[in-house]
C-alpha cells in the first residue's frame, strides 16, 4: 500500500524544481498545478496550465513535468493534463510568488 500523503510531497518537491523560462518562480508556486491526485496503485495524475495558450513551452513543459514525477522513487505512471480553464492569473500565485515577483 502506498502512502498517498507521503508521495503526493514529494511530487510537490519535485513541482517546486521546474520552472516556467520566463519567469523565476517555480510552478508549483506560480499556481500552475491545478491538481495532484496519488491514486493506490501510485500512478500519478497532475492536472496544471500554463500562463497563457501562447507560452512558448506549451509543448515542452508538461512533458518535463512528467518526467521528473515519474523519476520519483514508488511513482508508476504519470498523466499530466494540460488545462485552459479556469485560466491562469497571478491571484493564483503563492503569496512567496508574488512577493518574488514584487506583486507584494
Amino acid at each position: 500500500m502506498v502512502d498517498k500523503g507521503y508521495l503526493e510531497q514529494k511530487i510537490i518537491s519535485v513541482l517546486e524544481t521546474v520552472y516556467d523560462p520566463e519567469i523565476p518562480v517555480n510552478i508549483y508556486e506560480l499556481g500552475m498545478i491545478y491538481d495532484v491526485k496519488v491514486k493506490d496503485n501510485a500512478d500519478v495524475e497532475l492536472i496544471m496550465t500554463l500562463t497563457s495558450p501562447a507560452c512558448p513551452v506549451a509543448e515542452s513543459l508538461p512533458g518535463e513535468v512528467r518526467q521528473k514525477v515519474k523519476e520519483i522513487e514508488d511513482v508508476n505512471e504519470v498523466n499530466v493534463e494540460l488545462v485552459w480553464e479556469p485560466p491562469w492569473n497571478k491571484d493564483m500565485m503563492s503569496d512567496e510568488a508574488k512577493l518574488n515577483l514584487g506583486f507584494l
